[in-house]
């Protein structure tokens, strides 16, 4: 998998920008609307990169906002680079469209902050493991294209062998280390790759065991990411059964930056954690 800028985070980086320049010239997504011959609809949308934005859309924008020179071209430029595929396009079909982007931003993340209560998350599983969890999925596809989405898990786990990998901090539930997923073999396999990746510099491995107060909060899943660059701010990624949420709010990403400090807390050492991943795995037999 080839290491080149995600145009998700571009994306969303000039949405940003696009946005801070609008409210900068006093005019709202109708206003903008009007003058481009569209709706304020569409505004909106580019701002939140849900759509794809055209460097001639841009252009013209920055014409409206009143920006030129250096910094015009520069906004031109990123949206070039936002309109590029990324690695994960080569999977086609067997890639929701609504998993697509968290790849992306995933694939840029500088630290990510994860909370699973159900399943090891997919940067830590093994082949084996991805398997069977696509497997048991409700919408699962044909055996070929499961084993498509394993190869797309697996590319995905090349961001922890950068040179730079991102900072990983996971808090597991003590259920994601008894349920069986697979069968006995899968899980010493999968609870073996835990306890060697929790060796990594760039790793946080802790276990939220049964007894802790916090497992009695109905939290679900859920994946912090922050960025290299200040002009990126924090997302809060959530799925559900058909699809997925992203929150972007800064009230929203602190309150979930709240959560996880009070679930790590709540959880056991690293050392304490390894040591109940191994005593699980022996119980596999």
């Amino acid at each position: 998998m080839a290491a080149s800028p995600s145009p998700t985070v571009r994306r969303k980086r000039l949405g940003i920008e696009l946005r801070r320049l609008r409210e900068q010239a006093r005019l709202t997504c109708e206003d903008v609307g009007q003058r481009l011959d569209c709706s304020g609809t569409r505004i909106s949308r580019m701002e939140t990169g849900r759509i794809s934005v055209r460097p001639g859309d841009v252009r013209e924008l920055l014409e409206i906002y009143g920006v030129l020179g250096e910094e015009a071209e520069a906004l031109v430029q990123l949206a070039r680079e936002a309109r590029r595929k990324g690695w994960w396009h080569t999977y086609g079909r067997v890639l929701p469209t609504w998993f697509e982007p968290y790849i992306g931003l995933e694939s840029e993340a500088a630290a990510l902050r994860d909370f699973q209560c159900m399943v090891v998350p997919g940067l830590l599983q093994t082949k084996e493991y991805a398997r069977a969890v696509l497997r048991t999925a409700p919408t699962a596809g044909p055996a070929e294209d499961i084993d498509r989405q394993v190869a797309l898990r697996m590319d995905r786990q090349a961001t922890l062998d950068q040179p730079e990998p991102p900072d990983l901090w996971v808090v597991l539930s003590e259920n994601v280390l008894r349920a069986q997923v697979g069968g006995p073999g899968v899980m010493r396999t999968q609870l073996a790759r835990l306890i060697d990746v929790a060796g990594e510099p760039n790793v946080t491995l802790q276990v939220l065991p049964f007894g802790a107060a916090a497992q009695v909060q109905p939290i679900s899943p859920f994946t912090i990411l922050e960025f290299p660059q200040a002009a990126d701010p924090a997302v809060v990624y959530l799925e559900h059964l058909s699809g997925s949420l992203f929150l972007e709010n800064e009230d929203e990403v602190r309150r979930y930056t709240v959560v996880f400090n009070h679930l790590r807390a709540e959880a056991l050492g690293t050392g304490q954690s390894i040591d109940l991943i191994a005593q699980v795995a022996k119980g596999f037999s």
